[in-house]
């Protein structure tokens, strides 16, 4: 593991570390957890690690008599859906006094001793530990940094319910089960690669979202836009949903603030190599931003990008990584950096601009 950069802090940046009266879930609820690139359907999730399922046991009322046996435990456990409950009795998950339920519409007596063994749903299956190899860049007792592969979908969602960070943390740290979203404060996109902090506990998580909202973590990444751009400048847009595809985001008049910076590193002959530097982090806010200049990522075909150029090898995904990182460790509040080279398919990409 690559030890990380030490700089000066800058002025009036200390963070404290504890907030007795502010827990970790509710600093995520405030921040919203909308990174940068994040995927859609992560938007829609909750903000804790599921529990498992549970054996749930009861005494049938003795109002129940004569009613239908789905209809009473809907009733009984009101915390499931009355489908739900059909399908486990169906599936041999419902006993009453010890023997399996016969039929959804079998009439109950009252008085019967009821076992339902909960089935895992979906977002429960998903949420399980999985052995997938990290490429861990800095870690400590409190934080861990990453370099995510192209690739990797942070969250489980739709879509995507395996074979995510949140999968990888709980196989090496079992105890980030107990933290919202398993230590998890800011996400990049699936196919976005780059540096991600994680915390390993919850002073540390609510210490990290309050910093994501005094915006004393510095996210700094390359991106290569189609066409040639001069200058360096700054998009200050409100993003939200687009009003017309709701899969994708847009510069909308009463979306959420959002301000990126944008300098260019080099020109080629159609396209720039810029770095952009967030002061939030909206959904897919570089690649909106950037869209919005007349400017698409190359291979972002979400928002304008073209995947191939004359001469050059075909680029299938967005060329975006994050590159910088910097922020207060939330013990010794210290100012720690690291940064990661571009992966190997940016990298190529790049190195055949420079061969043109």
């Amino acid at each position: 593991m690559k030890k990380p950069r030490k700089v000066n802090s800058p002025p009036n940046g200390e963070v404290q570390s504890e907030f007795p009266d502010y827990s970790a879930e509710a600093a995520l609820s405030d921040v919203g957890l909308d990174e940068a690139d994040v995927e859609m359907a992560d938007d829609e999730l909750s903000s804790a690690v599921l529990p498992m399922p549970a054996v749930l046991e009861a005494s049938m009322p003795m109002s129940e008599a004569g009613n239908r046996l789905d209809a009473a435990l809907a009733r009984l456990l009101p915390q499931h859906s009355r489908s739900r409950l059909q399908d486990w009795i169906r599936d041999g998950r419902v006993l009453l006094d010890g023997k399996p339920a016969s039929d959804v519409k079998q009439r109950v007596l009252g008085g019967e001793q009821v076992l339902v063994s909960e089935a895992a749903s979906v977002e429960q299956l998903a949420q399980q530990a999985e052995d997938i190899a990290l490429d861990v860049v800095y870690e400590d007792d409190c934080i861990l940094v990453i370099n995510k592969p192209v690739g990797l979908v942070v969250h489980p969602g739709s879509g995507n319910w395996s074979g995510t960070l949140l999968n990888a943390l709980l196989h090496r740290y079992p105890a980030a089960r107990s933290l919202p979203r398993a230590g998890i404060v800011h996400r990049l996109d699936k196919d976005t690669s780059g540096l991600m902090v994680v915390a390993r506990t919850e002073v540390a998580q609510t210490d990290l979202v309050r910093q994501l909202q005094a915006r004393t973590v510095s996210r700094e990444y390359l991106a290569l836009l189609q066409g040639r751009l001069a200058n360096a400048g700054a998009v200050d847009e409100p993003i939200g949903r687009d009003p017309r595809q709701r899969t994708r985001m847009a510069v909308v008049s009463n979306g959420r603030p959002a301000l990126t910076h944008y300098t260019p590193l080099k020109t080629y002959a159609a396209c720039t190599l810029v770095s952009c530097k967030l002061e939030t982090g909206r959904t897919h806010q570089i690649r909106v931003h950037m869209a919005s200049l007349g400017h698409p990522l190359v291979g972002d075909t979400t928002y304008g990008g073209r995947r191939q150029f004359a001469g050059l090898p075909a680029f299938e995904r967005q060329a975006l990584h994050a590159c910088r990182l910097s922020l207060q460790h939330p013990l010794t509040h210290e100012t720690l950096a690291w940064e990661a080279a571009p992966p190997a398919d940016m990298a190529a990409l790049l190195q055949a601009l420079d061969a043109v």
